[in-house]
């Protein structure tokens, strides 16, 4: 495993305890990064933007109907909306891999990453 990405995922860790007060799943959030591809590596790409409506319907359509098989639906974005407040408002490093990792626990779908 490349240190580059023990090190992202370190600091995915410490978010999820911090933000969420939660112990994660390493092994589900390496499986989430490594889902994510190179875009972990991009600054932009990395990171959520609660704020944007757009970037919120790209979760929704790419990750929770495409990647996890879910039906479309009002709680879909209630469920990212939820995550993103939790993350806080004013935390502006919304890590894509934590936002994605929170969903999938939340929706129960960890058995997508198997």
């Amino acid at each position: 495993m490349s240190s580059k990405r023990d090190e992202l995922i370190e600091k995915y860790v410490a978010d999820i305890k911090d933000k969420f007060g939660d112990t994660p799943d390493k092994d589900l959030l390496t499986k989430v990064a490594i889902g994510l591809g190179p875009a972990i590596y991009n600054l932009d790409a990395s990171k959520v933007s609660g704020s944007d409506d757009a970037e919120l319907e790209t979760v929704k359509n790419n990750f929770l109907i495409k990647k996890l098989g879910l039906s479309d639906g009002p709680q879909l974005m209630e469920a990212i909306k939820s995550v993103v407040e939790k993350y806080g408002a004013s935390e502006r490093n919304k890590h894509r891999a934590v936002i994605y990792y929170m969903l999938a626990k939340h929706f129960g779908k960890e058995s997508v990453y198997n």
